[in-house]
């Protein structure tokens, strides 16, 4: 197992990170987050048409390009940098994933090509109010060759833009994991409100969903019905490990923007990078950006190979990397002082990245119970 990236991983964060300098700066990523998609969409074509950012995962029989898990991070932690505000996170890391996790062949072509080319934006409804974030109660009750969809759906990253949506649902009066399905559902279809979230991180929108009496067809149902609970958890691990590479982005940018203002603020007469407080800091920051760099290297190359231990590395992933991103945002508005909390500076951006990520599929205290559990405690 090799955490360092090969000379073809290097090249693709580095034009990564070139793209994202000239298209998701800070001005750029504030009227994004202000616009009433979130996003940029010329930005967002450019990414799609130019650069095939949402082929990389989809596999060349669906029309994309066939990478795998590494080559995903390699791009994620770039974006996290740069705060990108995208669909890319919620169309590829969650919905794509979802379709390859649960999907046969034909229905992973007739869903993924589309999205390989950037026509269509995807996103994965799983949350539920007053649940457990990874509990399934939506009810999937059969009707005809089809089924009827009723329930609701909590903090579906871009779910209010989406135009299709993977659902995780139940049979009506079901327990336990062997009777979640997965569907997929038009944005628009029938019985379907959509109402945009109110949340403290702008640069990336949620959304609450309602399913009166949705109607689905027979071929909505990837894989078999009842058996995606394997499927979903996989699906769910391998956007944790996403999400923790973001983190890492983010992480190090708090770091970069901290080291550049200790340089450059002065005070009684020298730049307070000199005293001894804020040099460590800093230090305790870059200690955490490399081990949680360490934690997602390792993750990725779990899901590379397809190795049995992929939960328990996701977690320690997703619960390391998000703690490290928050309290690196919270030590850079301190190095900051007052203006790291006004609108004109940007440390309060990836403090409010950092917040909301610490809960976005699964808090850390969630995630180091899963790995208690596994190691038999």
């Amino acid at each position: 197992m090799n955490f360092a990236f090969t000379e073809e991983q290097e090249e693709l964060r580095a034009a990564a990170r070139a793209f994202l300098a000239d298209h998701s700066a800070s001005d750029q990523v504030r009227a994004a987050m202000a616009s009433e998609s979130g996003f940029d969409a010329a930005v967002w074509k450019r990414i799609a048409s130019e650069l095939g950012w949402p082929a990389v995962i989809v596999p060349e029989a669906a029309g994309g390009i066939g990478l795998g898990a590494v080559e995903l991070v390699a791009l994620l932690e770039p974006m996290g940098e740069a705060l990108l505000c995208s669909p890319f996170f919620a169309t590829v890391c969650l919905g794509a994933q979802a379709v390859l996790a649960a999907g046969d062949a034909a229905q992973q072509e007739r869903w993924l090509a589309p999205l390989a080319e950037g026509q269509v934006r995807a996103a994965l409804a799983t949350s539920e109010p007053d649940a457990p974030w990874d509990a399934v109660a939506l009810e999937a009750r059969r009707e005809g060759e089809g089924w009827i969809l009723r329930g609701e759906k909590r903090y579906v990253v871009d779910g209010h833009g989406a135009d299709w949506l993977v659902v995780s649902a139940r049979a009506p009066g079901s327990r336990g994991s062997d009777h979640v399905s997965l569907f997929v559902v038009p944005g628009e279809a029938a019985g379907l409100s959509r109402t945009p979230l109110p949340t403290m991180d702008q640069t990336r929108r949620q959304a609450a969903l309602r399913f009166e009496d949705v109607r689905v067809d027979a071929d909505a149902l990837l894989g078999e019905e009842g058996g995606a609970a394997a499927p979903l958890r996989r699906a769910l691990d391998l956007g944790a490990i996403a999400l923790a590479a973001e983190c890492v982005g983010g992480a190090q940018r708090a770091l970069d923007l901290s080291v550049a203002y200790a340089k450059e603020r002065v005070q009684f007469g020298r730049p307070i990078g000199s005293f001894q407080a804020i040099k460590h800091k800093c230090a305790d920051m870059m200690v955490r950006v490399e081990t949680a760099r360490s934690a997602v290297c390792y993750a990725a190359c779990v899901a590379a190979e397809d190795r049995p231990e992929l939960g328990v590395a996701a977690s320690l992933a997703k619960a390391w990397c998000s703690e490290a991103y928050y309290r690196c945002a919270a030590e850079s508005i301190q190095i900051f002082g007052g203006v790291g909390f006004t609108w004109e500076y940007d440390p309060h951006l990836y403090f409010k990245r950092a917040r909301a990520s610490e809960s976005l599929l699964g808090t850390p205290a969630w995630h180091r119970e899963r790995v208690a559990k596994a190691i038999g405690l």
